[in-house]
């Protein structure tokens, strides 16, 4: 009956978001962007209703990329939580950024963002290098072509990374429909943006009204 180590909980992880912003989404092309803001807004939302440690990086805000998506500001307001805003393209390798990364002391990381083989491989290579458990949620990570995100994935998982998507991130933190603390959230969050999901419990929750 005991769940295995490697599953995701809300306390056993941080999740870090990495530039989910303007100049970075124009060139994406390896999903489309409609499904990515869905899915980051997914990730973002989960997180925050299991009160997940979350780190939120932005790649020269003010100066080139932009502000990060709707779907994450909704969530993680900058003015409230702040940005970690960088130079560097490795996460890692920012001061600020490694510092709050690793400031409570869980062994786990979770990534997310763009690009793929640059913002994402980066840190989660470094982080494998340090003997982090990581898991990268790749249809919440894009990349200037399809062979460019996919390549980096690969490069990801032989060094060891786990991959996942952002509804089973979701799911896998709810993990019983019987935690009712958290089950309306839950519904209303995938209703928003869990795609087909989503408007099937829509659909379902308008016929059991009846």
């Amino acid at each position: 009956m005991k769940p295995s180590p490697e599953l995701l909980t809300p306390n056993n992880h941080t999740l870090v978001l990495i530039d989910f912003e303007g100049q970075m989404a124009f060139a994406t092309k390896s999903i489309d962007i409609m499904t990515l803001r869905n899915n980051a807004g997914l990730v973002a939302g989960a997180s925050k209703i299991f009160d997940v440690h979350t780190i939120v990086t932005t790649v020269a805000e003010e100066s080139f990329s932009g502000p990060v998506f709707p779907e994450i500001e909704e969530v993680y307001p900058k003015a409230t939580v702040g940005y970690i805003d960088r130079t560097s393209m490795n996460t890692w390798e920012d001061k600020a950024a490694y510092n709050a990364i690793n400031e409570n002391g869980n062994t786990k990381l979770v990534f997310a963002g763009l690009w793929t083989s640059v913002c994402i491989v980066g840190p989660t290579l470094s982080a494998i290098a340090e003997g982090f458990d990581t898991y990268v949620i790749t249809d919440a990570c894009g990349d200037v072509s399809a062979e460019a995100h996919e390549r980096a994935i690969e490069r990801m998982l032989q060094a060891g990374a786990r991959p996942m998507t952002a509804l089973q991130y979701l799911l896998e933190l709810q993990r019983d429909w019987a935690r009712q603390e958290t089950y309306t959230e839950v519904m209303a969050l995938a209703t928003k943006h869990g795609g087909g999901y989503g408007v099937g419990i829509q659909y379902a929750h308008h016929f059991l009204s009846h």
